[in-house]
């Protein structure tokens, strides 16, 4: 892997810095590569820049910029996948799935701004109405969108903030998680060569401790939308004061597996959503909730596919799961588990760490007030709770703090239109792991998952817009 040495990029020039931060590769120790470390005045130079340029970009300028960085990002995938596993440890299967939905949310995000956002309303459909036609239209904020995205998914939560952005003519300066800053400058150097002007995008990198009360304070933010965690969407929810917030937060996603499911399918479905990107995802299976009828042979299977997962070197092309973020985090799963454990739990596999190596887990006999399933545990374990009836899995589901997504297992309508009534959640998946989404649907959760305010291409540029109506008159014909 290259030493990648990046300096600060404001005004859509590269300034350099002092101050940096290193970025270590999780699975060997290496420094990969160093970031500027921003301060406050760089943050601000940022936003007053971007203050003092007004896109004026038409829809098809916007179309051809997306599509552009679409193609580059198909013809640069292996360097894209090369980055991400270097930074966050993530396998190479997972860091090219991620180049792939990369490409999704540009295409999309090209196409969403060619539509027509109008609406028209005719004014004489009531006793009282006049001869007169209401429209409306979407127009760019007038402030600047500030962005903060986290570890997990380094480049699609950053084309998540970016592309909405860009397709609706907005500016955004964007802070990337100092862990992975690497894949955010990568995509913009990507949509800078593509044709978008600096001033619409810029990137601060830097500790956010130091720079983020100005991120979220400065005169110039009209929104700021954050990915992450819930403690901090909060503080930034306190903080922010009148201005629009976009907060996608934690989950706590169960996969509910009922006495009617096809055992090995669901099984399968546990194992791809307990461990793909390493069980760092929002939607991630947290909790395996299963029917105490079938919940001695889903556990046989569950253990069998887990234990065939592989597991190791991310730059390793055939295995299927690298590292977690880092030490600290591996440290925590571990001691989530021993603590289970201790409490009652059964441990059926792993709970096996090295560094940010941490193994894929099973625990069985899980109780619903055990910290490993009440908090999020973000990485790959397999808590199986078990459960007796609809209306306890019910309760248990709705029982924690989040509600982001869920996945189910079953073929009976009456009991998929029971959960879809009475879940507590933004998403339900029947037979499909809660995190099962297009880059184009909306997107989100309630509770401490989120402000019920969606994401997905479509509704984030609805957030990031001001709509407007005007009216007109529109004589009867003679």
């Amino acid at each position: 892997m290259n030493f990648y040495k990046e300096s600060l990029r404001i005004g859509g020039e590269r300034i350099e810095s002092d101050r940096i931060i290193e970025v270590v590769n999780p699975y060997t120790g290496a420094c990969i590569g160093s970031v500027p470390k921003a301060t406050v005045d760089d943050v601000r130079r940022a936003f007053e820049f971007a203050l003092a340029y007004r896109p004026r970009l038409s829809r098809y300028e916007r179309h051809r910029i997306l599509l552009k960085a679409a193609d580059l990002v198909v013809a640069r995938a292996e360097e894209i996948s090369d980055l991400i596993t270097a930074e966050s440890g993530l396998c190479k299967k997972d860091s090219r799935y991620e180049a792939g939905r990369v490409r999704d949310v540009l295409v999309f995000g090209a196409n969403a701004a060619l539509n027509d956002d109008g609406q028209i309303f005719s004014c004489d459909i009531t006793p009282h109405g006049r001869e007169r036609r209401v429209y409306t239209q979407r127009d760019p904020l007038l402030g600047i969108i500030s962005a903060i995205t986290p570890f997990n998914h380094p480049m699609n939560q950053v084309a998540h903030k970016i592309v909405p952005a860009i397709a609706t003519n907005n500016r955004m300066v964007l802070k990337p998680s100092e862990k992975v800053p690497l894949s955010a400058l990568l995509l913009t150097d990507i949509l800078y060569e593509a044709g978008l002007p600096p001033a619409m995008l810029q990137v601060v990198t830097g500790d956010p401790t130091e720079i983020a009360d100005e991120l979220l304070t400065n005169p110039a933010v009209d929104l700021v939308t954050f990915t992450g965690g819930v403690p901090i969407g909060k503080h930034i929810a306190s903080k922010v004061g009148y201005r629009r917030t976009v907060l996608e937060l934690g989950g706590n996603d169960p996969l509910i597996v009922m006495d009617d499911a096809d055992l090995n399918k669901a099984a399968d479905l546990a194992v791809a959503g307990s461990y793909k990107n390493s069980g760092q995802r929002c939607t991630a299976v947290k909790r395996i909730l299963v029917h105490s009828a079938v919940a001695d042979p889903f556990v046989e299977l569950l253990v069998e596919k887990s234990r065939r997962w592989r597991y190791g070197d991310p730059a390793n092309p055939g295995l299927d799961m690298g590292t977690v973020i880092d030490e600290a985090a591996a440290m925590l799963f571990e001691s989530r588990v021993t603590e289970s454990v201790a409490q009652g739990a059964r441990l059926m596999l792993g709970n096996e760490r090295q560094g940010a190596l941490y193994s894929p887990t099973v625990l069985d006999h899980v109780r619903p007030e055990m910290v490993v399933v009440r908090e999020e545990t973000f990485g790959p374990v397999s808590p199986v709770i078990r459960f007796g009836s609809v209306d306890e899995a019910i309760a248990i589901v709705n029982g924690t703090a989040f509600g982001l997504s869920s996945g189910l297992c079953t073929n009976r309508l009456d009991i998929i239109t029971r959960f879809v009534d009475a879940l507590h959640v933004g998403s339900l998946n029947v037979w499909e792991v809660p995190g099962y989404r297009l880059e184009l649907t909306p997107f989100g959760g309630i509770k401490d998952s989120g402000l019920g305010y969606k994401e997905g291409v479509l509704e984030a540029m609805k957030s990031f817009t001001n709509l407007k109506t005007y009216s007109l008159p529109w004589p009867q014909q003679d």
